[in-house]
């Protein structure tokens, strides 16, 4: 966190790395007030049923499958622009969530603010991995995590405190979290000079088969991801009671470790290199997993919700394994394609998972278990030192002393 702080605080603030810091720091104010909100919003102003809010998610993932769009919208947009734009339409959904409390009012605001945080994330990663060198892109990831968490745990704080204290309505406190981050977009607009890649990007879709194991990987880790933000969460409050309050309460455990872990998470992935990093992941998510099946008491349940949370910082390792191996033209357009293939687990799964749950919940964390055997499989054909010509194990050995930039 000193590192951070060190970086946030240099007078040449005016450099792409700042840019990429405040930019994460604008999105959860918005996202964690709308997340934090949404059930209670749902189900007391909109009177939500369980249908309702299936359709509800559904529609909110529609814009990460289309992510692949990305790339043609940078013909007639800068990317860099195109993120600041992305940014302040995500402040205008939340902003406009809480004065429209209709069943079409809170679908249409859902979109609005999935367009912007999906398309954004796209833009983001792929700024990222053009912006910053190789040696220097996990630490630098860490810390826009570390920063992403900090944004959090002011957002959930604050709103803890407005909903105890000051008891706004809903529709103020939306605005307020929209609002910041649309002033934090167009700060960054009007602060920060345009800043070009070294390489320019191409602009149309990239589907190359020597990046098949990125692909599967980033499938894999969107299943992954449903597995902990739709069931360990729902099985909290289904099988062990979990309040609002209590819930509220393992995010922002779950903020603080991410804003003091994921810079050293960072650093060790520049030093030991993706395949480890990844393999201690899925080493660890698998009795993670079994665990989740297997737990019958709250706190131990509670805690391996945390370690579970731990593990997400990790997934900068599949970033920069790509960076790695991938021709440098080629990060925007494959930006929108990984984002996409994420997506497509996440259309299919909950719904697929959620009929496996209603017969025996402990099963869907079966399957994850056996997810993560085979990312874990996926994970090690990744080399020593990944770079282009060289993205499998298999290949003909590279020297260490080659360079990887």
């Amino acid at each position: 966190m000193r590192d951070l702080l060190k970086s946030i605080t240099r007078k040449d603030w005016k450099r792409p790395e700042m840019l990429l810091l405040l930019m994460a720091a604008g999105v959860p104010l918005s996202f964690a007030t709308w997340q934090s909100l949404l059930n209670n919003f749902a189900i007391e102003r909109v009177a939500f049923t369980g249908a309702d809010m299936g359709m509800l998610q559904s529609l909110r993932e529609v814009p990460g499958f289309l992510a692949f769009t990305f790339v043609f919208i940078l013909l007639a947009m800068k990317e860099q622009r195109f993120a600041l734009l992305s940014l302040a339409v995500l402040g205008i959904g939340t902003a406009m969530t809480g004065f429209f409390p209709t069943e079409i009012g809170l679908y249409c605001t859902t979109v609005l603010m999935s367009v912007g945080y999906h398309y954004f994330e796209t833009a983001q990663q792929s700024l990222t991995l053009q912006w910053l060198p190789k040696k220097e892109a996990p630490v630098m990831l860490g810390r826009i995590i570390a920063m992403a968490g900090f944004a959090s745990l002011i957002a959930y704080g604050l709103i803890f405190l407005i909903w105890t204290l000051a008891e706004l309505d809903y529709k103020w406190v939306y605005l307020a979290g929209g609002a910041i981050t649309g002033l934090i977009a167009l700060f960054a607009w009007r602060a920060f000079p345009e800043f070009e890649g070294h390489t320019p990007q191409r602009k149309h879709l990239v589907l190359r088969p020597r990046y098949w194991l990125y692909y599967s990987l980033t499938f894999m880790g969107g299943a992954r991801r449903q597995i902990f933000v739709v069931f360990a969460g729902f099985m909290m409050v289904e099988k062990f009671g979990y309040s609002v309050a209590a819930i509220t309460g393992l995010f922002l455990i779950n903020q603080a470790l991410n804003m003091f872990l994921a810079p050293y998470i960072g650093k060790l992935i520049s030093r030991f290199g993706e395949r480890k990093a990844l393999t201690f992941e899925y080493l660890g998510l698998i009795p993670v997993f079994i665990a989740y099946a297997l737990v019958e008491d709250a706190g131990w349940a509670a805690t391996l919700y945390v370690i579970d949370h731990m593990f997400f910082a990790m997934a900068i390792a599949m970033k920069t394994y790509f960076q790695k191996i991938a021709d440098p033209a080629d990060i925007a357009p494959t930006a929108g394609v990984a984002f996409s293939i994420n997506h497509i687990a996440a259309v299919i799964i909950p719904a697929a998972f959620g009929l496996i749950w209603l017969y025996d919940p402990s099963l869907v964390f079966y399957l994850g278990a056996g997810m993560a055997v085979i990312s874990l499989i996926l994970a090690r054909l990744i080399p020593l030192v990944p770079q282009p010509g060289q993205e499998l194990i298999w290949h003909k050995p590279v020297p260490l002393s080659t360079p990887a930039d």
